[in-house]
């Protein structure tokens, strides 16, 4: 079940975080996130309090999160993106994350189809996302979904140094 996230779902969603924080510094995943700057409980907490933090839910566990909304990161003004249109019909899909021992389930495409269709269904037909270029898995995944990489912008992203951020998109037909 896909449902907005409350106040009472930053207990799951921090730990999924942590989670993925853990398995980063073990070197069994590479992300290019950092624990102490993103993302974190506060962040979480943010976007949840902003209203864009969403979650999949299976069997009473928040198994996935991520935030949707129509803002674009800074660095995307420095993308070449296939089409330039206003705002208004653009969704960003942000740090999509799922549970590391709920990983290979498909929950990761679930959201990705999830976030689509909030999107078709808000008039958003052209729909933004990134990840750091070091994030080979979740580049396969966005592929393999259809979304094409259009640039790559060195940049500080959520404070995070060096990142080489991959900008994908993908067009729903309209």
């Amino acid at each position: 079940m896909f449902r907005k996230a409350s106040l009472s779902d930053l207990d799951a969603i921090s730990a999924i975080y942590t989670a993925i924080h853990d398995h980063e510094e073990a070197g069994l995943v590479t992300i290019g996130w950092s624990r102490s700057i993103y993302p974190t409980r506060a962040s979480a907490e943010a976007s949840i309090l902003a209203g864009d933090m969403f979650v999949l839910e299976e069997e009473g566990r928040v198994v996935a999160a991520a935030k949707i909304n129509q803002k674009q990161e800074e660095s995307y003004a420095r993308g070449t993106w296939t089409h330039e249109v206003e705002g208004s019909k653009v969704m960003v899909l942000h740090t999509l994350v799922v549970a590391p021992k709920d990983a290979g389930n498909g929950y990761g495409t679930r959201f990705v189809a999830f976030y689509e269709d909030f999107a078709a269904q808000n008039g958003c037909p052209y729909l933004r996302m990134d990840t750091n270029a070091r994030n080979v898995a979740a580049r396969a995944l966005y592929r393999k979904l259809g979304y094409i990489e259009v640039s790559i912008v060195p940049c500080i992203f959520n404070g995070i140094e060096g990142v080489n951020l991959v900008l994908l998109e993908k067009t729903l037909s309209v």
